[in-house]
C-alpha cells in the first residue's frame, strides 16, 4: 500500500491520463513506477480508503491547481486499480502511533488489510520502519526491489 505522498507525486510525475496504465521507462519518476507496477497486478495489490482517494484529490486540487475533473479522473483510476488488484477498504482499527494524524490513517489501513509493504516518502512514517514488522519503504528502494526481483527471476527461468 502507498500513502497520500506517493499517489500524488505520481500523477504529478505524469499527468497525462493516457500514461497512466503503462509503466514509464525503468529510470522514471520512482512514485510514478510505484503505481505502475501496482498497476500491473502481478507480485502485489493496491489498498486504499475512501480517505486515501479523496484525500489524494484534494491535495491534487489545493496544492497543483488540479480541476475537479482532473482529480475525479485521478480517482477513478486508482478505483479501478484496486479493483483489478486490492481493494477500497475503510480500516477497522483506529491507530495514534504516529505524531502525524494523517499518517495514522495510513497505518490504520496497512493494519487492516495486512500490508506486506507501505510505500512512503514520508519522514514520519519512514522512521517508524518496520512498523509491527511491516517494512516501509522509499518509492525508490520499492522500484529497485521489484527490479532486482524481477531480474532474478528471468534469470532462473
Amino acid at each position: 500500500m502507498v500513502d497520500i505522498n506517493v499517489l500524488v507525486d505520481a500523477v504529478v510525475a505524469e499527468p497525462d491520463p493516457e500514461r497512466w496504465e503503462t509503466p514509464p521507462p525503468v529510470r522514471g519518476e520512482a512514485s510514478a513506477m510505484t503505481l505502475a507496477i501496482l498497476n500491473e497486478g502481478l507480485e502485489f495489490e493496491l489498498w486504499l480508503s475512501k480517505h486515501l482517494v479523496e484525500g489524494t484529490a484534494r491535495v491534487l486540487r489545493r496544492a497543483f491547481s488540479f480541476t475537479g475533473r482532473e482529480a475525479a479522473a485521478y480517482s477513478a483510476f486508482l478505483r479501478g486499480v484496486t479493483s483489478r488488484a486490492g481493494g477500497v477498504v475503510e480500516p477497522d482499527v483506529r491507530i495514534s502511533e504516529c505524531e502525524d494524524w494523517e499518517d495514522n490513517r495510513v497505518l490504520e489501513l496497512a493494519e487492516t488489510v495486512g500490508a506486506f509493504v507501505i510505500i512512503s516518502s514520508d519522514e514520519h512514517l519512514l522512521s517508524m520502519s518496520p512498523w509491527r514488522g511491516i517494512p516501509i519503504q522509499t518509492p525508490e528502494a520499492f522500484v529497485s526491489r521489484v527490479d532486482a526481483m524481477r531480474r532474478r527471476s528471468r534469470k532462473g527461468s
